[in-house]
């Protein structure tokens, strides 16, 4: 699975399944408590999810969890929460996992050097939930915790410690402590007793007594819920009951012949139930006089008879056997599980098996009363009485009930439905878009992939044509090929045609990809090759062009496929061959087995260099892991015999070591890939729109194949397709038809690749990317819901119907996953048959009476399914789905002709040439054809709109009235964490869907989820003001904490000023890879029911806590909208403020959450980067949007001026990043934080215009002042940001003139210091103000003077401010009594005139300067001209008032909006 994990996040599996079930030998089973899912775990590491009816028991296989690399030796619940779907799973290698039983979503991973072999989910006094109490191969009992999966505390042994083979922990009758039983291997029982203090931190507790016994190797040990005192004691000769109180041996039953017991339990006071390994149960019953303790005698009869000591009474009596009628021998021992379940108030009790065919067997244990049981004696049995299974199931059956079989991605070839030839080893080669797939006979059968994909699962045209999709057959092979490699994938230095296979006949051949011949067959093993692989890059330049490979007779070569000759036979070794790692410097391979050897072989010589055991062989493992690419070869390495420089890495983690050493050799290609940084990350850098996976749950398995469809990698390549839009498209498809590529859609036999180098692969990219959108977007679009929308899909855009319920997965941490069986569509049908599909009109019903009933059936399965049912399985499926459908339309929207019907394609290309050869001479139906052209394209962009709606707006609504009862809405959290996804349009698509769904919640369902995550919201005080932009003068930040009142002061939190950053990611993260770590593990529980759960780490709070302030950001910036307006709507009476849909928190009378929320958001914008918040992380992406998105709603609780400086300070490099933005592609995270503010800047100023002016005017005036004094205190100012955004600033005041005048004019004193502040002093030297700043003229209240350099701005109170450009000198003449409509220098500059037309006044103004311009210069009023009133209407429209005109330089003329003019001299 390590390609899977590569990648980012938004990734839809598919899967299909093929026509065998996945074998499933059962380790271990367990039932939900709601009896609503029974799990099973395998010997391969795969556990299955069953759906069972809880009434009749009846099960079917949901899905397959895969990720476990081991046997799941343990299954246990994780809460005693009854609607709490979680379990954990523990493998043989020390994995454990907490799983999501709704969506099967791995929730938490580790890894432990621990091995358990039991785990008892216990809820101790004192705790709010269970923990697990664990044994296995250690000598301690390890309690853990199962949701952060840390151990807790550790019981450990004082007298003789041994591990711990049978546990049981139980609370004492009328007792607050829990007592804990062990017994270990060597047959000591150990009292542990917990009072619920015990913490993490503390020493491990010792047994309060230990007392030994004979008993060795025991299975389990359980004591009576019914009475205490009786303790059952299972080993696998004899099963013993002993008394509690001083552990002396009550009664044996040896097992029968043949058989072992497994494991036992308690039936009642006086009955047991023990199970053998034969898969039988035997039900006892014990003798009565035996036993002790209160509530024996009470329960059993005083009868004259019971004390006296009748002899046959002594021994347990078998009354009852669970056996399997005719059951054949089992091929190891099966897993058994005894439940006790209430249902409806009555108590079930269930014997459930499951075994190594995959079967899952339940017996209800019937109640036998005592009178039966005296019959019983009675009667004298030479047999006693079996009960057979009330339900018997497996997947085998399961699979075979599918009528017809699920699909498999070749079937095609097949004939009938008979399982055909088994697929036993594939590849995928994303450049050519092929898939390569070898079979159990032999044949290699190369396909186009997305086309034999389509095949499977789509109706259409393709599935008319016999031979479609064309296929090529390699055969050299004799039996079975078992692994494929294509090397030129892995890396660029092989030749792109070489394919090489391994097959079952010893031999390695090579293939030429192309032409389909065998170039050559190495036959230089004597076993199978199990194995392929790439050496690393820094090898010699001989061993760069071979292959490795392994094989079963523990042999390992390097074969050069260019000198066609073995390089290196490294055959010695006795044990198979488990990890290969390589040392390319010292020119060693080095080759470790499964029994801890480790062969170090030189690779240019062949030769063996030496063997390794233990210790050095486990610090030469760990060396390779450590330093893959050592600087040179002298220094480290095994050239270099002081091998203690790994000494320290040794003991920082030897079990980690020891466990890298035996894992399996399917763990090759990750620990390969791990250990080859070069050669591999070429690969995963360029994320793939589709991988195809072969998946095989057991080596004997045929491989079914899991589709893997990254959004972000398909919507970019679609961008990079957009981007020349038309041009680029053309030369493509012109260069790919010279090269003789024609388009895959047009005809299916033309795509036959010659070797012409990289050329036209682009042409080809285009098109295989058309055509894996058009798989996903059918596969995911909800058909069935709106028949018209579907019409046009089909028509217009060219989707296709499925065939067939599709088979989805989810991808969840570490690359778990979790994938949905074909079978659980049985569930579908028997609603299907009970309502009758009333939507089909009469003519489908007489064309159905003609098609078999099998295929009328699955034809309705299916649109039950994409109409329904797909929206039900689990919320993270719904939020990927409805996520990836609505980027995509978006993106293929904001295409030209985007459609993937092919017949558009040819008329597209036909219209393209026309355009360009008959561009002079067009003629009549030349317009007419490109009329129809516009208007079939504006039809394709609505089609696209219309899909995008659907799925974003109007699915829910649509899907309840299907009558669904349990539709998965999306997850609100999972949108917030992509607000600022680095993707844009799934940021775009998750913005819309969060939007849309918290608008459908309404005002009630706002708040319910507004009050369950306010609790997580980070409160920082008001005091702690957090990094300052450069430049500025920095107080010492420290951090207070503010419990967070709206839940009562319940949750205080402090948090370090960087802690909720995203989940810890370094910085160095941001640089190689897009996707930071907080996007990796996103969803949390669903939100149906709004609990939000305690967090189980502090990974998990600082996740929820990112997630609740964005949610609570965003809810407060869209829906706390109508708070106020001014200081009048302030005092608006309570009720109404009721009455508006405000959320709780974000209005006036109750600003709390306002307020932290608004803390928190500035904090996340101002944080300096740390390693725990680096600068452009999509959660300070985030912030700042929703900065920008709700100021009106913070602005009373920000810092304006902090929170602007922030912004620019991002914005200040747009020039450097603005080029990668004006291309649709991805952005760097500079750029696109640098995008954000950008628009968050635009949105704050329009929003508040007079704060965002008076704000700037403030900080430029504080910068004037440091400049004046700048020397003097030693500043260098060129790195402030008010300097090195200027570029910025302008851009905002020229919008806001354009936007806002009237606002403006009001402020334009202040405006004009912004701008002066940003334009260069240079420039107005030479030009007028007009030219540098054009918008600033539209005012008839400013006016520039190039001769004397001077500026005059009339202000709103009367006042002109006069501006020296050359002293840099401000000043205010007091002009008029209000405010001033107009001001203009004369030509020559010697006087300045000013209206004022709410004052009726003209006045002219002369400045005096003092001697030779030395001295203050003084500005005096000359004279002054009473004018005429105007109109009040004109008044409204103050920008068009009036203006002043010098004609010469003495005369002045006002003129007036209406028309007239007046003169007026000096």
């Amino acid at each position: 699975m390590s390609s899977m994990s590569a990648g980012t996040n938004l990734v839809v599996p598919v899967v299909l399944w093929g026509k065998t079930a996945p074998t499933h030998c059962i380790s271990c089973v367990f039932l939900s408590r709601d009896q609503r899912t029974l799990v099973t775990g395998c010997y391969d590491g795969q556990i299955c999810l069953w759906q069972v009816d809880p009434d009749t028991l009846k099960m079917t296989p949901r899905c397959l969890l895969v990720g476990h690399t081991a046997p799941v030796l343990c299954l246990s619940k994780a809460s005693i929460v009854l609607d709490n779907n979680f379990i954990v799973s523990s493998s043989e290698s020390g994995e454990m996992c907490t799983w999501d039983l709704v969506d099967g979503k791995c929730r938490e991973v580790v890894k432990l050097p621990y091995i358990h072999t039991s785990i008892q989910a216990y809820h101790m006094c004192g705790c709010d939930d269970v923990r697990l109490f664990c044994n296995g191969y250690y000598a301690e009992v390890l309690v853990m915790d199962p949701f952060s999966l840390e151990i807790v505390f550790t019981l450990a042994s004082r007298v003789n410690p041994d591990w711990i083979s049978a546990l049981h922990v139980l609370r004492p009758a009328k007792r607050k402590d829990d007592v804990v039983l062990g017994l270990t291997t060597t047959g000591t029982v150990k009292v542990w007793t917990l009072f619920g203090q015990e913490t993490k931190n503390s020493e491990p507790f010792y047994e309060n007594e230990s007392k030994q016994i004979r008993c060795l190797n025991a299975l389990s040990m359980t004591c009576c819920a019914y009475n205490q005192r009786t303790v059952l004691i299972v080993c696998s000769k004899y099963w013993q009951i002993y008394d509690a109180g001083d552990f002396s041996v009550l009664c044996s039953v040896i097992s029968p012949r043949g058989e072992r017991w497994l494991g036992g339990d308690f039936l009642a006071a006086d009955r047991v139930v023990v199970w053998s390994d034969e898969g039988r149960g035997y039900m006892y019953k014990l003798p009565a006089n035996k036993l002790k303790g209160k509530m024996v005698s009470s329960s059993i009869a005083d009868s004259k008879d019971f004390h006296s000591k009748s002899v046959e009474n002594d021994n347990p009596f078998l009354y009852c056997l669970l056996a399997v009628p005719s059951d054949k021998p089992l091929s190891c021992p099966p897993a058994m599980r005894y439940h006790v379940v209430s249902r409806q108030g009555k108590m079930y009790k269930y014997l459930i098996r499951g075994d190594s065919e995959g079967c899952v067997l339940v017996w209800n244990i019937p109640e036998v009363t005592n009178g039966q049981l005296a019959q019983i004696k009675q009667e004298d049995f030479a047999k006693p009485p079996a009960i057979p299974p009330t339900v018997l199931t497996s997947l085998v059956k399961a699979w075979a009930e599918m009528k017809p079989p699920p699909v498999g991605i070749l079937d095609q070839l097949d004939s009938g439905d008979q399982p055909g030839v088994r697929l036993t080893a594939s590849i995928y080669l994303p450049q050519q878009s092929r898939l390569v797939v070898g079979r159990e006979d032999g044949s290699v059968i190369i396909v186009p992939a997305t086309q034999t994909v389509m095949l499977q699962l789509l109706h259409g045209k393709h599935q008319q044509y016999d031979d479609w999709p064309p296929h090529q057959l390699l055969l050299g092979h004799a039996g079975r090929v078992n692994c494929l490699l294509y090397p030129h994938h892995l890396h660029q230095r092989y030749e792109k045609s070489h394919l090489v296979s391994g097959g079952v006949d010893f031999a390695v051949c090579l293939w030429d990809l192309y032409s389909g011949t065998l170039l050559h067959r190495f036959c230089v093993h004597a076993g199978e090759i199990t194995q392929l692989l790439v050496p690393p890059n820094s090898c010699s330049q001989r061993i760069q062009k071979c292959v490795c490979s392994i094989a079963s007779d523990h042999s390992v070569t390097l074969l050069g496929l260019t000198e066609r000759k073995c390089v290196v036979l490294a055959s010695r070794h006795l044990f198979p061959v488990v990890t290969i790692k390589w040392r390319p410097l010292d020119d060693f391979m080095i080759v470790g087995c499964s029994d801890g050897t480790v062969y170090v072989w030189q690779m240019e010589t062949g030769h063996l260099d030496r063997v390794l055991h233990g210790i050095s062989a486990e610090e030469v493992l760990y060396a390779c892991d450590e330093n893959p690419a050592a600087s040179s070869s002298g220094d480290v390495g095994l050239a270099n015999p002081a091998v203690h420089f790994f000494r320290g890495l040794r003991h920082r983690n030897l079990s980690a070591i020891r466990h890298a050493t035996q894992r399996g050799l399917h763990q090759l290609q990750q620990l390969h890939h791990a250990t080859n940084p070069d050669g591999s990350d070429q690969q995963k850098s360029r994320a793939l729109p589709l991988m195809i996976q072969g998946l095989r749950t057991n080596p004997k398995d045929p491989e079914s194949h899991i589709l893997v469809f990254d959004i972000e990698a398909l919507i970019g390549i679609l961008a990079k397709m957009k981007e020349g839009a038309e041009n680029v498209q053309t030369k493509l498809q012109a260069h790919a038809e010279i090269v003789g590529f024609k388009p895959i859609q047009v005809d299916g036999k033309g795509n036959e690749v010659g070797d012409q180098g990289g050329r036209k692969v682009r042409g080809l990219e285009t098109n295989t990317t058309m055509e894996i959108a058009q798989l996903l977007l059918s596969l995911l679009h909800a058909w069935g819901m709106d028949p018209d929308l579907d019409r046009v899909c089909e028509g217009k855009l060219g989707l296709l119907r499925p065939m067939v319920p599709v088979s989805f997965g989810v991808l969840s941490k570490g690359g778990y996953m979790s994938l949905l069986l074909p079978t659980w569509q049985a569930k579908c049908a028997n609603e299907l048959d009970a309502e009758k599909p009333a939507n089909t009109s009469g003519s489908a019903n007489s064309l159905e009476a003609d098609l078999p009933v099998e295929l009328v059936r699955l034809e309705r399965l299916t649109r039950l399914f994409t109409a329904r049912t797909h929206w039900e399985l689990s919320t993270t499926l719904t939020s990927n789905h409805l996520l990836a459908i609505i980027a995509m339309a978006n993106t293929l929207m904001s295409m030209n002709n985007a459609t993937f019907i092919p017949e558009q394609e040819r008329t597209r290309k036909l219209h393209r040439q026309s355009t360009r050869t008959a561009l002079n001479w067009a003629t009549k139906a030349e317009e007419e054809n490109e009329d129809l052209f516009t208007a079939q394209q504006a039809q394709i962009k609505q089609g696209w709109s219309l899909l995008a709606t659907l799925h974003c707006v109007l699915l829910p609504d649509k899907v309840v009235q299907a009558g669904s009862k349990n539709f998965k809405r999306p997850q609100v959290e999972m949108m917030a964490r992509r607000w600022q996804h680095q993707c844009l349009e799934v940021r775009e698509a998750a913005q819309a869907l969060l939007l849309a769904e918290l608008g459908r919640l309404g005002p009630k369902g706002r708040k319910a989820l507004v009050d369950s995550w306010a609790q997580f919201l980070p409160s920082y005080s008001s005091a702690d003001t957090l990094g300052f932009p450069p430049g500025t003068p920095q107080p010492s930040s420290q951090m207070l904490t503010v419990p967070s009142a709206q839940q009562g002061g319940s949750s205080q939190q402090t948090l370090s000023s960087g802690q909720q950053g995203s989940n810890g990611s370094a910085p160095g993260h941001q640089t190689e890879q897009p996707q930071h770590e907080d996007e990796d593990d996103d969803e949390e529980e669903g939100t149906e029911e709004y609990c939000v759960r305690k967090p189980w780490s502090v990974a998990e709070l600082k996740r929820k806590q990112t997630t609740a302030v964005v949610l609570l950001g965003v809810i407060g910036a869209e829906f706390g909208q109508d708070v106020s307006d001014g200081s009048t709507r302030r005092r608006a009476s309570e009720d109404q403020r009721r009455k508006s849909s405000v959320v709780e928190g974000f209005g006036i009378g109750n600003n709390n959450l306002a307020r932290l929320t608004s803390l928190a958001l500035t904090h996340l914008l101002l944080a300096a980067p740390s390693s725990r918040l680096p600068a452009h992380t999509p959660l300070r992406r985030a912030a700042i949007d929703l900065i920008g998105r709700g100021f009106t709603v913070w602005e009373p609780y920000l810092d304006v001026s902090k929170v602007l400086l922030g912004l620019l300070e991002l914005c200040c490099e747009a020039d450097k990043l603005m080029p990668s933005m004006t291309y649709g592609l991805p952005l760097t995270p500079a750029a696109d934080s640098c995008r954000t503010a950008r628009h968050a800047l635009t949105l704050i100023a329009t929003a508040r215009p007079a704060a965002f002016i008076t704000t700037m005017a403030r900080e430029v005036a504080r910068y004037n002042t440091l400049q004046q004094n700048a020397q003097a205190l030693n500043v260098n100012l060129s790195n402030s940001v008010l300097h090195r955004a200027k570029p910025e600033i302008l851009r905002g005041v020229e919008l806001l003139i354009d936007k806002m005048q009237n606002e403006m004019a009001d402020l334009l004193v202040e405006v004009v210091d912004i701008v002066l502040h940003c334009l260069d002093p240079g420039h107005l030297k030479v030009k007028g103000l007009a030219e540098v700043f054009p918008a600033i003229c539209r005012f008839n209240q400013v006016s520039h003077c190039p001769s004397t350099r001077r500026i005059a701005v009339g202000a709103k109170n009367g006042q002109v401010a006069l501006y020296e450009l050359r002293s840099q000198k401000c000043q205010m003449i007091h002009a008029h009594g209000a405010a001033i409509t107009a001001n203009t220098f004369s030509p020559d500059g010697k006087y300045l005139s000013t209206y004022s037309c709410h004052e009726n006044r003209l006045s002219f103004w002369q400045t005096s300067t003092g001697m030779f311009g030395l001295g203050n210069s003084q500005t005096r009023c000359i004279k002054s001209y009473s004018t005429a009133p105007i109109a009040d209407v004109s008044r409204l429209n103050p920008m068009r008032l009036a203006r002043l005109i010098w004609i010469n330089n003495r005369t002045v003329s006002l003129m007036l909006a209406d028309g007239s003019e007046t003169r007026f001299n000096v």
